[in-house]
């Protein structure tokens, strides 16, 4: 469990604690916890209550870039309720987590450059306060670590994983995830870096590759793209052939997907 200590609202002595059970989650599956309070020492209308799952984005503007902070999800945990002088009680949650929810944590492990939170926004007596965040760690669904694992046995180094601001064909977030390799020795020759993206749905994924190819001796690299469907439950091996399969077609063509 993750205890926080979130505000001692508004110098009303109202002391909130988010404890989540489940600090690691997979897209598809659920966020849950609870919301314990300790009234203060004077009766106080909580106007509600909220859960935000937030990211931190990178933004470009032509030459130059910045982060900026998303809220990808927002949940309300309560409506309005009276918190009367020193009462304690608390309430529970379950939040869906959203299939499209970055991937950032693998084995247990927190996914480098990735940036994903958890934050309890309280609205008492108009006003509202917002703790700070708590991690979220996002473990990747079953397909998505078939396809990580199979890229580990192929050679390629992971680099880092970021968000980038913007909307993909098929996705509903407001950003999308890269995660960035270094190419393989069976690979070296066409690619030198490789980026994967997943789009996730209830049923099945999208899984987009985007390499920057090795300049030759009449061309000059610039970056190729492949897009191919995942079914869950699909078996690993097929899984890793459908990945080899659109590696090796953009090793033979150029251009966009």
């Amino acid at each position: 469990m993750v205890f926080r200590k979130l505000m001692a609202a508004f110098g009303a002595g109202v002391e909130v604690d988010t404890v989540l059970s489940t600090p690691r989650v997979r897209p598809g599956g659920l966020l849950q916890g609870e919301v314990r309070f300790q009234g203060g020492s004077n009766d106080h209308k909580v106007d509600e209550i909220t859960v935000d799952f937030t990211a931190v984005v990178e933004v470009e503007h032509g030459d130059s870039e910045h982060h900026a902070t998303y809220t990808f999800l927002r949940s309300r945990v309560s409506g309005p309720f009276e918190l009367k002088a020193g009462e304690a009680r608390s309430l529970p949650f379950s939040i869906p987590v959203p299939w499209e929810t970055p991937v950032s944590a693998i084995g247990g492990h927190p996914l480098r450059g990735m940036r994903l939170g958890v934050a309890t926004e309280l609205a008492l007596a108009g006003a509202l306060d917002k703790g700070d965040l708590d991690p979220l760690y996002v473990e990747p669904l079953p397909e998505q670590g078939h396809l990580l694992a199979a890229l580990d046995r192929m050679g390629f180094h992971f680099s880092r994983a970021d968000l980038e601001n913007g909307t993909l064909r098929g996705s509903s977030m407001p950003f999308y995830q890269e995660i960035e390799y270094h190419a393989g020795p069976e690979w070296r020759r066409h690619f030198n870096q490789l980026e994967l993206t997943f789009i996730a749905g209830p049923h099945s994924m999208d899984v987009i590759l985007e390499a920057d190819t090795r300049a030759g001796f009449l061309t000059s690299s610039h970056d190729v793209y492949n897009r191919f469907p995942v079914r869950y439950g699909d078996h690993p091996g097929a899984v890793e052939q459908s990945l080899r399969d659109g590696l090796a077609a953009m090793a033979r063509r150029r251009g966009w997907f």
